[in-house]
C-alpha cells in the first residue's frame, strides 16, 4: 500500500506545481484529512442532544443552548469541508490514499454523519421541509457510494477479506447509515429509512463479530488510535434511536441495543490502561471518545421519555453531564493545543501496512484493496 506522499510524487510525474496557494495553506492540506471531521461529529451530536431536550423543555435556556451549539457546530463543519474540498482540488492523489486506505475510508463517512446529524437539530428548520427533503437526498448519495464500495469489497473479496481489514471504525460505515435512517425517518419517509437501518443493522452484526473475535485486521491499530474503541459504544446507540424514530416508539428491541451500548461502556470504562499510551501526547483521536458518549447519552434520553423512572432519570443526567464534559474539555484542549493539530506523522496512515498487504495477497481473489 503505498503512502499519500508516493502516490502524490507519481501523480506529479516528478514535475514542480506552480504555486496556486499559499505555502501554509499547502502545508495544512496536505496534513489534513477525513478524520478531523471527528470534531463536527462531536459538536453535531451535542446540538442534536440539546435539540431533543429543547423540544420537551421549552424555556428559552434550552434553545439558546442549542442555537449556540447549532451554530458553532456548523461554522466547525463548514470549515471542515472547505478545507477538505481544497483538499481534493489540490491533493487529489492525497484523497485516493485516504479511499483505498483500510482505515482511511470509513473516516469518509464522517462529513455527511455530522451533517445529517446538523439537519435533524437546526433550530429554525421543520422537519416536513422541502428543503429538509433535498438536503437529506444530497448527504445520502455519498453515503450510498460509499457503502457499495465497502460493502460490495467484504461480499466479492474473498472470504477473509473482512477478517483483515475490519477495525473499529469499520463502525462509520454503519454509523452513516443508521444516521441517515433517523434523519429519514424523522420526515416520514419510512421505506428510505428501513432501506438505509436494514443495511447499517445488518452489516453492523457481521462486524460486531468479526471484532468480537479478534481475528486479524481488528487488533491492527497502534495506541494512539485507541479512543476509537469507543466507537462500539456509537453503533448500537445510534441504531437504538434509529428504530426509536422508525417505529414511533421506544421499544424492546431500542431498549436491547441502548442496554447493549451501555454496557461496553462499563466495559471500556473499566479498563482505563487501555487508552494510557493514548493519553500522554494530544492527538485528534482524542475527539473519538466525545462522540459515542453523545450517542449514548442521546439513546438515554429517548430510554427516559419511556419509562419515566428516577433511576432512568439519574442514568440520563449522568451521561448527559459526562458527554457535556468530556466535549468541553475537548474542546478547550484542543484550542491549547493547535498548534500541534496537524501533525507530520499522523497515525492514521502511519499503519503497518506490510503484514495487511501479505495477508490481502494470499486471499484468493482478482483484486486487491488498492
Amino acid at each position: 500500500m503505498e503512502s499519500p506522499a508516493e502516490m502524490e510524487a507519481q501523480n506529479n510525474d516528478g514535475g514542480r506545481r506552480p504555486p496556486v496557494i499559499s505555502p501554509a495553506l499547502e502545508a495544512m492540506l496536505r496534513k489534513f484529512h477525513a478524520g478531523y471531521f471527528r470534531i463536527g461529529m462531536s459538536i453535531s451530536g451535542q446540538a442534536l442532544i440539546w435539540a431533543m431536550l429543547a423540544e420537551e423543555n421549552h424555556g428559552p435556556i434550552h434553545r439558546t443552548v442549542l442555537l449556540v451549539l447549532w451554530s458553532l457546530a456548523f461554522f466547525i463543519l463548514f470549515l471542515l469541508s472547505l478545507l477538505y474540498l481544497l483538499r481534493c482540488v489540490f491533493h487529489f492523489p492525497l484523497v485516493q490514499c485516504e479511499f483505498f486506505h483500510h482505515v482511511g475510508v470509513n473516516y469518509l463517512f464522517a462529513p455527511w454523519i455530522s451533517w445529517f446529524l446538523l439537519l435533524q437539530s437546526m433550530p429554525f428548520l421543520d422537519t416536513p421541509n422541502f428543503v429538509y427533503m433535498i438536503l437529506w437526498c444530497a448527504f445520502a448519495i455519498p453515503v450510498v457510494i460509499l457503502d457499495v464500495k465497502i460493502y460490495g469489497q467484504w461480499f466479492t473479496e474473498g472470504r477473509r477479506f473482512l477478517c483483515i481489514v475490519a477495525n473499529p471504525t469499520s463502525q462509520l460505515s454503519v454509523i452513516g447509515n443508521l444516521v441517515g435512517a433517523q434523519a429519514a425517518a424523522k420526515m416520514g419517509w419510512k421505506e428510505s429509512a428501513l432501506c438505509f437501518f436494514s443495511l447499517g443493522i445488518v452489516h453492523y452484526l457481521v462486524l460486531f463479530v468479526t471484532l468480537y473475535q479478534r481475528f486479524s485486521g481488528a487488533n491492527r491499530l497502534p495506541s494512539m488510535l485507541r479512543p476509537v474503541f469507543f466507537l462500539h459504544i456509537a453503533a448500537p446507540s445510534v441504531a437504538s434511536v434509529a428504530w426509536e424514530s422508525i417505529n414511533g416508539g421506544f421499544d424492546m428491541t431500542s431498549k436491547m441495543l441502548f442496554f447493549l451500548s451501555l454496557f461496553i461502556f462499563m466495559a471500556l470504562a473499566c479498563r482505563p490502561f487501555l487508552f494510557r499510551r493514548a493519553m500522554k501526547r494530544f492527538n485528534i483521536a482524542w475527539w473519538a471518545f466525545s462522540f459515542p458518549l453523545s450517542a449514548l447519552a442521546l439513546a438515554s434520553v429517548e430510554y427516559h421519555r419511556h419509562i419515566q423512572t428516577l433511576p432512568s432519570k439519574l442514568l440520563m443526567l449522568l451521561l448527559l453531564a459526562l458527554s457535556v464534559l468530556v466535549a468541553l474539555l475537548l474542546f478547550l484542549i484542543t484550542l491549547l493545543n493547535s498548534d500541534v493539530l496537524l501533525l507530520d506523522d499522523d497515525t492514521l496512515y502511519n499503519l503497518p501496512s506490510n503484514h495487511l498487504d501479505s495477508s490481502l495477497k494470499r486471499i484468493p481473489t482478482s483484486n486487491s484493496i488498492n
